[in-house]
């Protein structure tokens, strides 16, 4: 009879699981919070758009911890050192326009501040959302290194990204969030939200320009990425 003593899990094999929990819990909280401010903001529950948009966010979320690798998952919950100080301040700053659609749309459906929208326009804020989660989930399992936080990923082996949609576009999980964020508050019915929106653009436009420098000078091989793919976030714009 033989007998064997269990292998105990690396150090790595530990933090990379504990930097997942980490993920999930913070996605998990990240989630309610939005969900709270919705509902508290518009003093309802039985708020159908809310209701879809939120089902339609969740199926996002099941999918993405479906298919991203533990790795990215970890990285995106616990990124390694070497942040750049400007992406903090930009993270802190775009804190504020996140926080705000959730509470201009829910102000809005309990104020009436915009005009009452027919269903159709709420189908197709629904369907932007769904087309811009996708592309920024593509862009997720696309690039092993799509970390929350700037910064060259050494630690991780990090190379340029040029599969899936990165053949078209040099940030095209940026396009995704925007689209997604205009897609929110057509969804919501809310036109007022369109001005956290728009915010959030304007910070993702100065975020990718700098990653965008910061990745030309300090990746291997991003320059020559750049020569072949010349666009940043819209082909044939910018």
């Amino acid at each position: 009879m033989s007998t064997h003593t269990p292998v105990e899990p690396s150090n790595g094999q530990s933090n990379t699981s504990s930097a997942v929990l980490k993920r999930m819990l913070q996605v998990v909280i990240t989630y309610l919070i939005l969900a709270a401010i919705l509902f508290i903001s518009s003093g309802r529950l039985n708020w159908i758009w809310a209701w879809a948009y939120l089902g339609v966010g969740l199926v996002f979320v099941v999918i993405n911890a479906l298919i991203l690798p533990p790795e990215l998952i970890a990285e995106r919950g616990q990124p390694g050192e070497n942040v750049k100080r400007w992406d903090r301040v930009l993270a802190t700053l775009g804190s504020l326009p996140w926080l705000g659609m959730p509470i201009v749309t829910g102000l809005d459906e309990r104020l009436g501040w915009s005009p009452q929208l027919v269903p159709a326009i709420h189908l197709i804020g629904l369907t932007f959302f769904v087309l811009g989660q996708g592309l920024f989930s593509w862009a997720m399992a696309s690039n092993k290194y799509f970390s929350t936080a700037v910064r060259i990923q050494m630690d991780r082996g990090h190379t340029v990204a040029t599969a899936g949609p990165y053949r078209y576009a040099r940030h095209p999980g940026y396009v995704g969030y925007i689209v997604s964020s205009f897609g929110m508050s057509l969804a919501l019915g809310s036109l007022w939200a369109i001005i956290p929106a728009g915010l959030i653009v304007c910070l993702l436009v100065v975020r990718t320009a700098l990653e965008d420098r910061t990745l030309q000078d300090e990746l291997p091989g991003y320059k020559d990425y750049a020569q072949r793919v010349r666009y940043r976030l819209l082909p044939g714009i910018w």
